[in-house]
Protein backbone atom coordinates (compact mmCIF):
# COMPACT_ATOMS: atom_id res chain seq x y z
CA UNK A 1 0.00 0.00 0.00
CA UNK A 2 1.37 3.83 -1.16
CA UNK A 3 0.69 6.04 1.88
CA UNK A 4 1.15 9.75 1.53
CA UNK A 5 2.37 11.55 4.59
CA UNK A 6 1.52 15.48 4.63
CA UNK A 7 2.25 17.80 8.01
CA UNK A 8 2.21 20.93 8.47
CA UNK A 9 0.15 22.83 6.40
CA UNK A 10 -1.10 25.67 8.02
CA UNK A 11 -3.67 27.48 6.43
CA UNK A 12 -1.32 26.84 2.50
CA UNK A 13 -4.13 25.63 0.19
CA UNK A 14 -1.71 26.36 -2.77
CA UNK A 15 0.65 23.77 -1.35
CA UNK A 16 -1.81 21.45 -0.04
CA UNK A 17 -3.60 21.52 -3.69
CA UNK A 18 -0.37 20.77 -5.64
CA UNK A 19 1.10 18.42 -2.67
CA UNK A 20 -2.69 16.21 -3.38
CA UNK A 21 -2.53 15.90 -7.00
CA UNK A 22 1.12 15.14 -7.57
CA UNK A 23 0.13 12.06 -4.58
CA UNK A 24 -2.86 11.05 -6.76
CA UNK A 25 -0.40 10.55 -10.10
CA UNK A 26 1.92 8.35 -8.14
CA UNK A 27 -0.92 6.38 -7.24
CA UNK A 28 -1.08 6.59 -3.57
CA UNK A 29 -3.96 4.67 -1.87
CA UNK A 30 -4.54 6.39 0.65
CA UNK A 31 -3.68 9.36 3.13
CA UNK A 32 -1.87 10.47 6.37
CA UNK A 33 -2.23 13.66 7.88
CA UNK A 34 0.07 14.73 10.95
CA UNK A 35 -1.23 17.83 12.03
CA UNK A 36 -1.06 21.72 11.95
CA UNK A 37 -3.69 22.29 9.47
CA UNK A 38 -4.30 25.91 10.52
CA UNK A 39 -1.89 28.97 11.85
CA UNK A 40 0.60 31.15 9.70
CA UNK A 41 -1.55 30.58 6.37
CA UNK A 42 -4.55 32.73 4.71
CA UNK A 43 -6.84 29.88 4.14
CA UNK A 44 -7.20 27.83 6.97
CA UNK A 45 -10.87 27.19 6.81
CA UNK A 46 -10.48 25.66 2.84
CA UNK A 47 -7.35 23.04 4.29
CA UNK A 48 -9.60 22.10 7.39
CA UNK A 49 -12.68 21.10 5.11
CA UNK A 50 -10.19 19.59 2.63
CA UNK A 51 -8.48 17.08 5.17
CA UNK A 52 -12.34 16.77 6.78
CA UNK A 53 -13.77 15.45 3.57
CA UNK A 54 -10.66 13.28 2.91
CA UNK A 55 -11.41 11.77 6.41
CA UNK A 56 -14.50 11.23 5.81
CA UNK A 57 -13.10 8.92 2.52
CA UNK A 58 -10.73 6.66 5.12
CA UNK A 59 -7.82 9.44 5.61
CA UNK A 60 -6.51 9.46 8.72
CA UNK A 61 -5.55 12.91 10.54
CA UNK A 62 -3.92 14.36 14.14
CA UNK A 63 -4.03 16.80 16.24
CA UNK A 64 -0.85 19.23 15.88
CA UNK A 65 -0.33 22.06 17.85
CA UNK A 66 -1.08 25.05 16.52
CA UNK A 67 -4.69 23.19 16.03
CA UNK A 68 -5.08 22.56 19.37
CA UNK A 69 -4.34 26.09 19.78
CA UNK A 70 -7.17 26.97 18.01
CA UNK A 71 -9.42 26.18 21.43
CA UNK A 72 -6.83 25.99 24.21
CA UNK A 73 -4.12 28.41 25.09
CA UNK A 74 -1.73 30.41 22.88
CA UNK A 75 0.23 31.96 24.92
CA UNK A 76 3.64 29.28 24.96
CA UNK A 77 3.66 30.38 21.15
CA UNK A 78 5.75 33.27 19.55
CA UNK A 79 4.28 36.75 18.81
CA UNK A 80 3.99 35.77 15.31
CA UNK A 81 2.70 32.37 15.82
CA UNK A 82 0.22 33.65 18.42
CA UNK A 83 -1.37 37.04 16.07
CA UNK A 84 -1.55 34.15 12.99
CA UNK A 85 -3.18 31.64 15.42
CA UNK A 86 -5.82 34.48 16.89
CA UNK A 87 -6.30 35.60 13.31
CA UNK A 88 -7.44 32.26 12.31
CA UNK A 89 -9.56 31.51 15.16
CA UNK A 90 -11.78 34.43 13.50
CA UNK A 91 -11.81 32.39 10.20
CA UNK A 92 -13.04 29.42 11.08
CA UNK A 93 -16.90 28.38 12.14
CA UNK A 94 -18.27 25.81 14.62
CA UNK A 95 -17.84 22.97 12.09
CA UNK A 96 -14.06 23.57 11.34
CA UNK A 97 -13.08 23.76 15.35
CA UNK A 98 -15.34 20.65 16.04
CA UNK A 99 -13.12 18.86 13.85
CA UNK A 100 -10.19 19.94 14.65
CA UNK A 101 -10.86 19.31 18.81
CA UNK A 102 -12.05 15.76 18.09
CA UNK A 103 -8.90 15.18 16.01
CA UNK A 104 -6.28 12.33 18.21
CA UNK A 105 -2.67 12.91 18.98
CA UNK A 106 -1.24 9.49 17.88
CA UNK A 107 -2.23 6.60 14.95
CA UNK A 108 -0.87 3.62 15.15
CA UNK A 109 -0.76 0.44 12.36
CA UNK A 110 1.08 -2.69 13.60
CA UNK A 111 4.62 -1.69 13.98
CA UNK A 112 4.18 2.04 13.06
CA UNK A 113 3.34 5.10 14.45
CA UNK A 114 2.05 8.48 13.10
CA UNK A 115 2.18 11.33 15.58
CA UNK A 116 3.06 15.27 15.32
CA UNK A 117 5.54 16.31 17.49
CA UNK A 118 6.87 12.84 18.82
CA UNK A 119 5.89 9.69 20.18
CA UNK A 120 7.01 9.76 24.24
CA UNK A 121 4.98 12.69 24.98
CA UNK A 122 2.97 13.73 22.19
CA UNK A 123 0.91 16.49 23.84
CA UNK A 124 3.87 18.40 24.95
CA UNK A 125 4.95 19.18 21.26
CA UNK A 126 8.58 18.29 22.12
CA UNK A 127 10.98 18.74 18.96
CA UNK A 128 12.76 16.17 17.32
CA UNK A 129 15.43 18.72 16.06
CA UNK A 130 18.22 16.20 16.40
CA UNK A 131 20.42 12.86 17.33
CA UNK A 132 19.91 13.78 21.03
CA UNK A 133 15.69 14.00 20.89
CA UNK A 134 15.54 11.04 18.66
CA UNK A 135 17.76 8.98 20.92
CA UNK A 136 15.30 10.00 23.38
CA UNK A 137 11.99 8.63 20.94
CA UNK A 138 13.77 5.54 20.74
CA UNK A 139 14.22 4.92 24.11
CA UNK A 140 10.62 5.32 25.33
CA UNK A 141 9.10 4.14 22.30
CA UNK A 142 8.41 0.88 21.15
CA UNK A 143 7.49 1.39 17.13
CA UNK A 144 9.73 0.04 14.34
CA UNK A 145 8.59 3.03 12.02
CA UNK A 146 7.40 6.33 13.78
CA UNK A 147 6.35 9.35 11.43
CA UNK A 148 6.39 13.26 12.82
CA UNK A 149 6.33 16.34 11.32
CA UNK A 150 6.80 19.85 13.58
CA UNK A 151 10.22 20.84 12.63
CA UNK A 152 9.28 22.07 9.04
CA UNK A 153 12.90 20.02 7.69
CA UNK A 154 12.83 16.70 6.33
CA UNK A 155 15.03 14.90 8.29
CA UNK A 156 15.86 10.82 8.88
CA UNK A 157 16.71 9.17 11.84
CA UNK A 158 17.77 5.25 12.68
CA UNK A 159 19.16 3.02 15.33
CA UNK A 160 21.42 0.36 14.84
CA UNK A 161 20.89 -3.08 17.13
CA UNK A 162 23.84 -1.42 19.10
CA UNK A 163 21.73 1.91 19.90
CA UNK A 164 23.88 3.35 17.24
CA UNK A 165 22.05 6.96 15.92
CA UNK A 166 22.55 7.81 12.47
CA UNK A 167 20.87 11.00 10.72
CA UNK A 168 20.98 12.03 7.48
CA UNK A 169 19.00 14.94 5.54
CA UNK A 170 16.85 12.42 2.79
CA UNK A 171 17.41 13.69 -1.21
CA UNK A 172 14.34 14.05 -2.14
CA UNK A 173 12.26 11.55 -5.19
CA UNK A 174 15.21 8.54 -4.02
CA UNK A 175 13.32 5.22 -2.16
CA UNK A 176 14.93 4.77 0.93
CA UNK A 177 14.67 0.69 2.33
CA UNK A 178 13.75 0.99 6.40
CA UNK A 179 15.54 -1.66 7.16
CA UNK A 180 13.82 -3.90 9.98
CA UNK A 181 17.07 -4.89 11.11
CA UNK A 182 16.99 -0.48 12.59
CA UNK A 183 14.70 1.36 13.96
CA UNK A 184 13.53 4.74 12.03
CA UNK A 185 12.18 8.28 13.03
CA UNK A 186 11.50 10.11 9.87
CA UNK A 187 10.75 13.75 10.45
CA UNK A 188 8.49 14.65 7.70
CA UNK A 189 8.75 18.25 6.30
CA UNK A 190 6.48 20.83 5.97
CA UNK A 191 3.46 20.95 2.80
CA UNK A 192 3.05 24.56 3.72
CA UNK A 193 5.88 26.30 5.40
CA UNK A 194 9.25 24.66 4.49
CA UNK A 195 12.30 26.01 6.75
CA UNK A 196 15.53 24.11 4.83
CA UNK A 197 15.49 26.61 2.27
CA UNK A 198 13.41 25.50 -0.29
CA UNK A 199 10.36 26.66 -0.89
CA UNK A 200 8.83 23.65 -2.61
CA UNK A 201 6.30 21.77 -0.86
CA UNK A 202 7.46 18.47 0.83
CA UNK A 203 5.84 15.51 1.59
CA UNK A 204 6.65 11.61 1.33
CA UNK A 205 5.65 8.13 0.45
CA UNK A 206 5.23 5.63 2.62
CA UNK A 207 4.93 2.07 0.66
CA UNK A 208 4.21 -0.36 3.54
CA UNK A 209 4.48 -3.66 1.72
CA UNK A 210 7.65 -2.97 0.34
CA UNK A 211 9.11 -0.86 3.60
CA UNK A 212 10.36 1.77 1.55
CA UNK A 213 10.25 5.51 1.98
CA UNK A 214 10.63 8.53 -0.69
CA UNK A 215 10.53 12.31 0.31
CA UNK A 216 9.21 14.15 -2.25
CA UNK A 217 9.54 18.39 -3.43
CA UNK A 218 6.33 19.93 -5.00
CA UNK A 219 6.80 23.12 -6.51
CA UNK A 220 3.83 25.28 -6.53
CA UNK A 221 2.38 29.19 -6.24
CA UNK A 222 4.51 30.10 -3.24
CA UNK A 223 3.76 33.45 -4.49
CA UNK A 224 0.07 33.18 -4.55
CA UNK A 225 0.45 31.88 -0.85
CA UNK A 226 2.26 34.88 -0.10
CA UNK A 227 0.83 37.07 -1.53
CA UNK A 228 -2.87 36.49 0.23
CA UNK A 229 -0.93 36.18 3.67
CA UNK A 230 -0.05 40.08 2.90
CA UNK A 231 -3.70 40.50 1.62
CA UNK A 232 -5.14 39.23 4.89
CA UNK A 233 -2.85 41.60 6.90
CA UNK A 234 -0.99 38.64 8.75
CA UNK A 235 2.59 39.37 9.83
CA UNK A 236 5.01 40.14 7.03
CA UNK A 237 7.74 37.36 8.21
CA UNK A 238 5.03 34.94 7.24
CA UNK A 239 4.89 35.70 3.60
CA UNK A 240 8.88 35.91 3.58
CA UNK A 241 8.60 32.21 4.65
CA UNK A 242 6.78 31.32 2.34
CA UNK A 243 8.92 33.02 -0.76
CA UNK A 244 12.44 32.35 0.96
CA UNK A 245 11.72 28.48 2.43
CA UNK A 246 13.12 29.34 5.43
Amino acid sequence: MLIAILTDIHGNREALSACLAHARTHGVDRFVFLGDYVGYGADPACVVETVAELVEEGAVALLGNHDAAIEDSDEDMNSVAREAIRWTRAQLGPDHRAFLAGLPLVHEEGSVLYVHANGYAPANWDYMFGPNEALRHFSRVDAQITFCGHVHVPMLYNMSPTAKIVSFAPLADNDIPLLPSRRWLAVVGAVGQPRDGVPAANYAIFDSAQQNLRYLRVPYDAAAAARKVREAGLPEKLAQRLEQGR
